[in-house]
């Protein structure tokens, strides 16, 4: 991608980092610029080992769309789906359920851009532009309305996600997004943990998020777990995403004890 003083490509902003370009990078990608690969150096200095956080938050996404699909879920909602990389949702799901529908979510220009030209022939996808933090917009949108069918389970994906919400912000977006969904359906959601780690790390890590426009909040095993209210966690519960379902067949990295994941079924 070629910067243009304060906007790229499309008039895409580029005086601030974005958190899908960061992740994209994270992932050995090149649709970020030099401000999003600033953004990550200094990130890894604090957590030298977050690119192969990303890895392993990938794998563990495909190892939790597997497992719903392979509990009759048919329909997905990948909210943040960041940047389109190798394994996309509909990939993963398709390899148990071929006739899969997948509605990718997110409101960053790249993303929405490269979303929608990969997926154009694609019927039994869409690219929906909202926020998570409007599940009515989400839940609305045209693009999932028409494909989802809500009388159905549902599987919703909030992977490295959760942990860009205020506490406050927790009960009434995650209550909204429950509450549209029917009996059977899962929701599934990594997020960042203080966990064993140092506070300083910690407190970098947030400061560099705290210039993008989503500040990212690091949390215990106890806060974390609150974002599953209303749903039956799955065995093993909230745990670091090494201790998931580990799946021979599509080995992840070592684990960096820095994300906790689940998957809850909604009674």
């Amino acid at each position: 991608m070629t910067e243009q003083g304060g906007n790229g490509p499309r008039g895409i902003d580029v005086t601030r980092p974005s958190v899908a370009r960061m992740y994209d990078y994270y992932l050995g990608g090149k649709d970020n610029f030099e401000i999003d690969r600033e953004a990550v150096r200094r990130v890894e200095k604090a957590m030298p080992e977050i690119r192969q956080l990303a890895q392993e938050n990938r794998a563990f996404l495909r190892r939790a769309v597997r497992y719903m699909a392979r509990q009759g879920i048919r329909q997905f909602i990948d909210i943040g789906s960041g940047l389109p990389t190798a394994g996309n949702t509909h990939e993963i799901a398709r390899e148990i359920t071929p006739d899969a529908r997948v509605v990718y979510v997110d409101n960053d220009p790249v993303v929405l851009q490269h979303g929608r030209a990969l997926l154009a022939t694609d019927d039994n996808t869409a690219v929906a532009a909202a926020d998570m933090r409007s599940p009515a917009e989400v839940l609305g949108h045209p693009e999932t309305v028409k494909l989802l069918d809500f009388t159905q389970p549902v599987g919703v994906l909030m992977i490295a996600m959760v942990h860009f919400l205020t506490l406050e912000e927790r009960g009434p977006i995650m209550d909204k997004l429950r509450a549209a969904l029917p009996p059977g359906s899962m929701l599934t959601a990594t997020h960042a943990t203080v966990d064993g780690h140092e506070a300083d790390a910690v407190a970098q890590i947030e400061n560099v998020y705290a210039a993008t426009p989503t500040p990212i909040y690091f949390r215990e095993h106890a806060e974390v777990v609150r974002f599953f209210d209303g749903f039956d966690l799955i065995d093993p519960g909230l745990v670091t995403l090494d201790a998931w379902h580990p799946d021979p067949a599509d080995p992840a990295p070592a684990g960096t004890g820095w994300l906790l994941g689940a998957v809850g079924r909604k009674p």
